[in-house]
């Protein structure tokens, strides 16, 4: 494994305090000075290794919102990243959501750009959510801000239900409910 695959996993297993320097050089085998030559300072590698693992979601999940249908879209990604959190032999839950929700005042940048990418989410949505809303597949009058925050807000919490250990069939489940709530256009 790569040495930032390799401080993707430790932070997204202990977040971006819950990683300590020691940790980082004894995971990827090189002293302080060698990791601050090859990253930066340890910010600066947090910051590499959320784009790695951005990359990963991407790889993983991006594709289903391409699907024919919006609702089906969104369903088959939900699930996607269920079990790209829940998955074995990777962290559970989502490095974007649990990297640094509480942090010292020390780490209030890496906070406020967990927030910053989170809040892309929504747009990313939002957008996507207009293209159904365009095509006919929303209703008229639909706040598309909310409903993508919505679906946001169901992936946060499947993140944190899969920190908690909940099997991945139980989260498909818990989207499938989630699911019922959508918006049909009748007209």
């Amino acid at each position: 494994m790569k040495a930032l695959d390799k401080a993707v996993e430790l932070f997204w297993e202990k977040g971006y305090e819950g990683t300590s320097l020691t940790d980082l050089t004894k995971a990827i085998g090189v002293n302080k000075p060698s990791l601050y030559a090859a990253f930066g300072s340890k910010e600066q590698l947090f910051l590499k290794a959320l784009d790695r693992y951005h990359e990963r979601i991407r790889l993983f999940a991006a594709h289903l919102l391409t699907l024919p249908s919006a609702r089906d879209s969104i369903e088959a990604f939900l699930c996607a990243l269920a079990t790209f959190q829940s998955a074995p032999g990777t962290p559970h839950g989502c490095l974007l959501v649990q990297g640094a929700l509480a942090a010292s005042d020390e780490s209030r940048r890496v906070r406020e750009i967990l927030c910053e990418i989170r809040e892309l989410g929504v747009e990313v949505l939002r957008r996507f959510l207009q293209r159904a809303h365009d095509q006919g597949e929303l209703p008229p009058g639909i706040n598309l801000v909310t409903l993508a925050r919505y679906f946001v807000t169901l992936y946060q919490g499947i993140s944190v239900q899969a920190a908690g250990g909940v099997p991945t069939e139980e989260l498909h489940n818990i989207i499938s409910i989630a699911m019922g709530c959508w918006p049909e256009n009748h007209s």
